[in-house]
């Protein structure tokens, strides 16, 4: 079994480039790092680095083993707080994870309402839509339709169907309408709000497939915010969720779709803690409390 104290300071060597610098970093001496490497190494059976003149180059095993343990240090910093909370008094630890939409939307409301009935609660809030994200958080808020498997350990609580919209920079012709088909925004200059990998460019590809058409993404802004950004300055529509469209600036208009509208399937995955978690079960009551009260949202800027 690796020791961790070695693989954190074998972290710090590749992080910093020269075991001299890593001892600079971690209050150590140069040979008190150089024999943690070396037995580090034994423990492996790798060759971790060669040396090149004076210094360490790491081999590309050093690159793979430092890469791939990410996910044992992250999980070791968790049970490390946690055993600092537990001494410290304080009555637990919360992850949640979270998109983008769903963290402008209900993250500041949950988490006053959670810091104020579990003052001692430390809460950990994740962004999931990023690569390499390390492991699951204990509540992980997701994109998912209804069939898709549960994740061993967890249990999922549905919370809304996320139906699909139009932005058009006011003005447009189509800005008084109750109404637009995606049909009718065939010839617009379409602004990309997300990745093209994820559910909801590919959602809304098919939808305009469905409709006879292929959009023109003309813009490639690849998240919310600026996208409807681009939409304001007059460059082109957007097909955004309507949770990312609650509240616009001035020179943006949003529009209902007809059918065939996308829709995004939002749910929650709670982890089995193994124990009852007064705060992880209030934190879902509280998600679904928001999403079936909703402040007042205003269907539609008002003019300038």
């Amino acid at each position: 079994m690796l020791d961790l104290h070695r693989v954190r300071i074998f972290r710090s060597v590749v992080a910093s480039g020269s075991v001299q610098a890593a001892a600079d970093n971690l209050g150590l001496s140069s040979s008190a790092v150089s024999q943690h490497l070396s037995a580090l190494q034994r423990e492996t059976g790798l060759s971790l680095f060669h040396r090149v003149g004076r210094g360490i180059v790491p081999t590309e095993a050093a690159y793979v083993l430092e890469r791939h343990s990410d996910e044992l240090m992250s999980q070791w910093s968790r049970v490390d707080q946690l055993v600092a909370d537990l001494r410290e008094g304080r009555s637990g630890r919360l992850s949640i994870g979270y998109f983008a939409s769903a963290g402008a939307a209900w993250m500041p409301s949950l988490v006053k309402r959670l810091r104020k009935e579990f003052p001692d609660l430390v809460l950990e809030l994740v962004l999931t839509e990023v690569d390499g994200r390390g492991p699951r958080p204990d509540i992980d808020l997701v994109i998912d339709a209804p069939d898709n498997p549960v994740p061993s350990g967890y249990r999922r609580v549905d919370l809304i169907e996320d139906e699909f919209v139009a932005v058009v920079p006011r003005g447009h012709p189509l800005q008084d309408r109750v109404t637009v088909a995606l049909s009718e925004l065939r010839g617009e200059t379409w602004v990309s709000n997300d990745y093209a990998r994820s559910v909801g460019h590919r959602l809304v590809v098919a939808a305009c497939n469905a409709a006879g058409f292929r959009p023109r993404f003309t813009v490639q802004a690849q998240d919310h915010h600026t996208a409807i950004g681009f939409v304001g300055a007059g460059i082109g529509i957007s097909v955004l969720p309507r949770l990312a469209a609650l509240s616009l600036p001035a020179g943006v208009v949003r529009l209902d779709l007809a059918p065939p509208v996308p829709v995004r399937h939002l749910a929650a995955l709670v982890r089995d803690l193994g124990a009852p978690s007064p705060a992880a079960e209030r934190a879902v009551s509280l998600l679904t409390d928001l999403i079936g009260h909703p402040g007042a949202h205003p269907r539609r800027s008002s003019p300038d």
